[in-house]
């Protein structure tokens, strides 16, 4: 094959434990301590986001408006997510998922970090791990002076992942068919990533993936 690509989730596949509402909490801590006093409206927002008043798109927007502010100057910004992103290397990864992108890396595959958390605090933490790309959710100031609370296209979530990732692979001119991927995730959310690749991993899967995984004889893998 002419590409080969190992592509991972993020948030508790490579990493422990969720690393959104760290980061939220990290970012108004760092920036307006004030905001943290509206933490109970987070839970209120996910709260309607279960009953399905708000989409998860939505909740995402809403709770950073909250915990960091609605257009928030970028070089304000990311002084505290590079912070950020060096407490989630220092306390927030699997060994175990360390150790398989360093193979990954030495068997020859292009590594590639596909996830539905933002690509602002996302990158830093790819950087810091050696993937080649990032496929994430963006905001829509991406490459602009500010940051707003709103995002730009997709969440890089579910069938809008593997969307997200066929756009990338075509941007970089690679071919289903000359291509060899490898693919990681923790959750059955992933389930179409993991259709889409040549050998799926359920990496410490919750109970649907688990299922899921046994049914398709996906192979299982658990980090510590």
């Amino acid at each position: 094959m002419t590409h080969r690509l190992a592509i991972y989730d993020m948030d508790r596949t490579v990493t422990f434990s969720g690393t959104y509402t760290g980061f939220l909490i990290h970012m108004a801590r760092a920036m307006a301590p004030w905001r943290l006093a509206l933490l109970p409206c987070v839970g209120l927002l996910m709260l309607a986001y279960v009953v399905k008043l708000i989409t998860r798109q939505r909740l995402k927007e809403l709770n950073q408006a909250l915990m960091i502010g609605f257009n928030v100057e970028r070089a304000r910004l990311m002084p505290h997510v590079e912070t950020y992103a060096d407490k989630v290397m220092a306390t927030n990864l699997r060994q175990g998922a360390v150790a398989q992108i360093a193979q990954d890396r030495a068997d020859g595959y292009r590594l590639v970090l596909a996830t539905a958390s933002y690509r602002l605090y996302v990158e830093p933490i790819a950087r810091r791990l050696g993937f080649d790309a990032v496929i994430a959710t963006d905001h829509l100031s991406q490459d602009l002076r500010y940051v707003r609370a709103k995002i730009a296209g997709e969440n890089c979530y579910d069938t809008g992942k593997l969307r997200m990732i066929k756009a990338w692979m075509a941007a970089e001119a690679i071919d289903r068919g000359q291509a060899h991927i490898r693919a990681y995730s923790d959750h059955v959310s992933d389930a179409p990533m993991l259709e889409f690749a040549d050998i799926p991993f359920a990496s410490n899967p919750h109970r649907k993936l688990a299922k899921l995984a046994a049914a398709r004889g996906w192979t299982r893998v658990d980090w510590v």
